[in-house]
């Protein structure tokens, strides 16, 4: 009897040590981050739809803030909050009841790589992680030298109209730009995202507008400009480009194959 107790126990502290981490993401790119780090969350925030396999988790956040008592009722070992994006005042709070906390704000390449690094050592698939930061640099390597070269573009980069905003230099979908011969017109912002005027647009004459979204949606942005201003208007996929997370090298070579069709 005293033996089966000893191998019973023995059983469930290799059970409980093999277990999972139980995640919880509070943004669409930290869920895809944690996906592609081979971690499956327990609890996502709304709009977290990607991978497939994202949409039937249960929603613990919106825009709204964090529903907290969902999220205790999920017994998370760890959350990951989006740093500018998540209540610093509920995560403090979380942290007050014993909830560990990683802080993730990823705004370059080279960070998103290092993310999914860092996120190896919570997942139970790490060398997955590994895999998908080394795949990531090699992509970005590989645009990087093909495209070294490109015509240099005075490019405004459009995000929304009412208000009209923009990205500056230190943010990711600038970098994303620059890696496709693009130079962003407010990369000398002092803010990160700016808003900006029609008239500030018009007068540093761009070449090209470089936008999230479709073709309809290019078309509307392209009829919003005229008559001032008639130049291409880019479109890219809307979450790939603006989600600071793995598909950012996705919005990268669509960005670059628009920008630079003559480089093979």
């Amino acid at each position: 009897m005293a033996k089966c107790l000893t191998a019973l126990l023995l059983w469930l502290t290799f059970a409980a040590a093999a277990a999972p981490p139980r995640v919880v993401t509070l943004a669409p790119n930290l869920t895809e981050l944690a996906f592609a780090a081979g971690i499956t969350p327990v609890g996502v925030s709304d709009y977290s739809d990607y991978p497939a396999a994202a949409k039937s988790i249960e929603h613990v956040a919106s825009w709204q803030g964090i529903n907290t008592e969902r999220l205790l009722g999920l017994k998370p070992d760890m959350v990951i909050a989006w740093r500018g994006g998540t209540s610093p005042r509920q995560i403090e709070q979380l942290q007050s009841l014993g909830v560990k906390v990683l802080w993730l704000a990823p705004d370059s390449v080279a960070q998103l790589v290092a993310t999914l690094r860092q996120l190896a050592d919570f997942s139970p698939h790490p060398q997955q992680a590994e895999q998908a930061a080394a795949t990531l640099q090699q992509q970005f390597d590989d645009l990087q030298q093909r495209y070294s070269q490109s015509p240099r573009r005075r490019v405004f980069l459009q995000f929304g109209m009412k208000p009209l905003f923009t990205a500056a230099d230190n943010t990711l979908q600038n970098e994303v730009l620059r890696l496709c011969g693009g130079e962003n017109i407010f990369s000398d912002s002092r803010v990160p995202w700016p808003q900006v005027s029609r008239e500030q647009v018009l007068v540093r004459q761009p070449q090209a507008i470089v936008m999230p979204g479709d073709a309809p949606r290019a078309a509307t942005v392209a009829q919003f400009w005229q008559p001032q201003l008639k130049v291409p208007v880019y479109a890219v996929n809307d979450d790939e480009f603006s989600r600071a997370g793995p598909r950012i090298i996705l919005a990268a070579q669509q960005l670059c194959a628009q920008l630079q069709p003559g480089v093979k």
